[in-house]
C-alpha cells in the first residue's frame, strides 16, 4: 500500500503526452491504497486529462486479486492504458443510491486508509454494534454497509468508503481509500430502488454528445452485486437505458471504482455504480 502514491505518479510519466486525451486504470484491490493511486495519477497529468478505471474484486473473499500484464495475471500490480487523439470522444458517470442510517461520528483517528477511532471510540468495536449479528461475517458483511465521509458537518458532497480488513487486536479497519481525521461518518444501507435509479443516473450523466456507436466500460462494485443478488441484471439493464441504442458494455465487479464526480480531478469511489462511455468521431 505504501507505493501506491508512487505507481500513480509512474503511470501518468509513462503515459503522458501532449496528445492524451484520457487514462484508464485497472488496479489490484487488496493491497493498495486507492485514494493514494489517483493522488498519485492527478499529480502528473494535466486537469484536461480524464481518468477512470476501478481495482480488481475478488468476491467477498477479500483474498488474492490480479490484473493482466503484458498477457499474464499478475498480482500487486496496477496497469493502465493511455488514449489519445482529437477524434476520442469519451464521457463518464459514478452515482451510488445507498441510505444513511444511525448518528453521523467523527473521525478522531486515522492513518491514511486505516480507521482507528470513531468519536473517540475503537472504529471495530462501534461497527460491530451496529452490524449486530453480521458482524461474525466481516469483513465480507462490511460490503452491505459501507462508511460515507464528508469533510464537514454542512459539506453536500460525500464519498463511500468500502471495507477491506479488520483487525480485532487493534479493533481497526482497513477501507479501499483514505478515511481522515477529522472528517465525518456515516454508515450507509441498500436500498433497492435506490441502487437501480442510481445505475441509471450514471448512464444518463455519461450519455454526453456521442453520435454514434459506443464502447461502455461499467464497474459497479462488487457489494452493490451482493445485496442485488437476483436483479443484478436490473442495474446494468438501467445504464444501458440511458445509452444510445446498440452500445457495447462491457465490465466488471470491484473493490473501488476511479472517477470525477460530475466534473474535476478523478477521485476513488466505492459502492457506486461507474461508467465510461467511448466512442471516436469520423
Amino acid at each position: 500500500m505504501t507505493d501506491s502514491f508512487a505507481a500513480g505518479a509512474s503511470i501518468a510519466d509513462t503515459l503522458r503526452a501532449d496528445d492524451l486525451r484520457a487514462v484508464f486504470v485497472l488496479s489490484e484491490g487488496v493491497h493498495v491504497n486507492g485514494s493514494d493511486l489517483v493522488r498519485g495519477l492527478n499529480s502528473r497529468l494535466a486537469d484536461s486529462v480524464v481518468v477512470t478505471g476501478g481495482l480488481a474484486g475478488d468476491g467477498s473473499r477479500f483474498e488474492q486479486t490480479w490484473v493482466l500484464s503484458e498477457g499474464r495475471p499478475e498480482r500487486n500490480t496496477v496497469v493502465a492504458v493511455g488514449l489519445y487523439g482529437e477524434g476520442l470522444r469519451l464521457t463518464h458517470g459514478s452515482q451510488g443510491g445507498w441510505d444513511g442510517f444511525g448518528l453521523e461520528r467523527v473521525v478522531t483517528a486515522s492513518t491514511g486508509n486505516v480507521l482507528h477511532t470513531l468519536d473517540g471510540r475503537p472504529a471495530l468495536e462501534l461497527y460491530k454494534e451496529y452490524l449486530g449479528d453480521r458482524a461474525a461475517d466481516l469483513p465480507s458483511s462490511a460490503l452491505l454497509f459501507p462508511l460515507a465521509l464528508r469533510e464537514s458537518k454542512t459539506g453536500s458532497s460525500s464519498v463511500v468508503r468500502t471495507v477491506l480488513s479488520v483487525d480485532e487486536a487493534t479493533q481497526s479497519m482497513t477501507f479501499a481509500g483514505d478515511v481522515p481525521t477529522g472528517h465525518y461518518a456515516k454508515l450507509m444501507r441498500a436500498n433497492f430502488d435506490r441502487l437501480i435509479l442510481g445505475a441509471e443516473g450514471a448512464g444518463v450523466a455519461a450519455m454526453g454528445d456521442h453520435a454514434g456507436p459506443v464502447l461502455s466500460i461499467a464497474i459497479s462494485c462488487v457489494g452493490r452485486r451482493l445485496v442485488l443478488g437476483q436483479r443484478t441484471e436490473e442495474e446494468t439493464d438501467a445504464t444501458l437505458d440511458s445509452l444510445p441504442p446498440g452500445t457495447k458494455q462491457v465490465g466488471f465487479y470491484s473493490y473501488g471504482e476511479i472517477s470525477p464526480h460530475a466534473t474535476g480531478r478523478c477521485d476513488l469511489h466505492n459502492q457506486t455504480m461507474t461508467l465510461t462511455v467511448v466512442s471516436e468521431a469520423g
